[in-house]
Parts: C-alpha cells; sequence; structure tokens
C-alpha cells in the first residue's frame, strides 16, 4: 500500500495530522486547477482553501483511498464551475494556446473566442487533458464516466473547437 494511501485511511478515521499532510501534497495540483479555471491567483487561494474546508468536512466519503487525489480534484473543478457560474465568466487556458503553437496575438485571440463559446464540459476535457496532462483514464476517475465516454468527449470538444477556429477564419489546426 503507498504511503499516501496510509495517510487517506488516517484521515478518513479522523486524523487531522495525516489529513493536512495529504492538503499539503496535493496543494499544487489544486492551486494549479483553480488557476486554470478562475484565472485568477488569489480566487485560485480562495479555492483551494474552500476545497480544503470541504474535503475535510467530507473526507469520512472517500470510499476508495486510491483516488484521494481525483475526489479533491473533482471537488476543485465543481467549486470552479459553481465559482463561474455565479460570476457568468469564461475560462481559458493560456497553456492550451501555447500547446496548440499559437504563438502570433490573432491566433491566440482566434482561439480565445473559440474557447468562450465552447461548452462547460468541452472546455473543461480540454483543460484536464491539455493542462494538466491528464491520461484518458484519469479524466474518467476524475468526471466518474466510462473511458469511452470521455474519448466522446474529447473528440466533439476537439471538433467543435475546430468548426470554431474554421468558421473564423482562423488556420489554426487542433
Amino acid at each position: 500500500m503507498a504511503a499516501d494511501e496510509r495517510l487517506v485511511k488516517k484521515a478518513i478515521k479522523g486524523d487531522d495530522s495525516a489529513f493536512l499532510q495529504l492538503i499539503e501534497l496535493y496543494k499544487i495540483d489544486l492551486y494549479k486547477t483553480a488557476l486554470s479555471f478562475l484565472r485568477n491567483e488569489e480566487e485560485a487561494l480562495e479555492a483551494v482553501q474552500e476545497v480544503t474546508y470541504r474535503a475535510y468536512k467530507n473526507r469520512k466519503s472517500v470510499k476508495e483511498p486510491s483516488y484521494f487525489k481525483t475526489w479533491l480534484l473533482r471537488i476543485m473543478i465543481n467549486y470552479c464551475n459553481d465559482q463561474l457560474k455565479k460570476q457568468k465568466r469564461v475560462i481559458l487556458n493560456d497553456e492550451i494556446l501555447n500547446m496548440q503553437g499559437a504563438a502570433e496575438s490573432h491566433t491566440k485571440i482566434e482561439l480565445k473566442d473559440a474557447m468562450q463559446g465552447l461548452d462547460d464540459r468541452s472546455r473543461e476535457i480540454l483543460t484536464l487533458k491539455y493542462f494538466h496532462e491528464l491520461k484518458i483514464k484519469e479524466i474518467a476517475e476524475t468526471l466518474q464516466c466510462p473511458e469511452g465516454t470521455v474519448k466522446t468527449w474529447l473528440n466533439k470538444a476537439l471538433k467543435a473547437l475546430r468548426e470554431k477556429l474554421e468558421g473564423n477564419g482562423g488556420d489554426l489546426h487542433v
């Protein structure tokens, strides 16, 4: 059994020290996730605090210790999506722009416009795949759905992004 799984089991049983060690272990991942969604350092830090509180409050609901990180990221994604809905803001990852090789500012603007036109799930899938570099299996665990569904959603998200870029006269290849 991995050391972090032992910590998870202790945390579930009420060991506050173990829970804090786990948060310390995953705080960078939580922060990166929040920052990629919220695009604001202060809001991302606030999100980490809120998600830490929510995770602490609900730590006994973790069923599988090996999926603790996935469970934490799911809480963060849900929190960020709720915040974005409240603020009616649209997310965009500069990292996705860079990974797609969009170096020129007009191309970045085209990609930003195209990303804004995507639904929440498509942006979420693209974020997990290209910003967090998660594998299909990991995305499926995070979103609690079959791998085939993730593949379908990813293909649809990429197709929708491609169509929006081509519709804007963009020459960016996704």
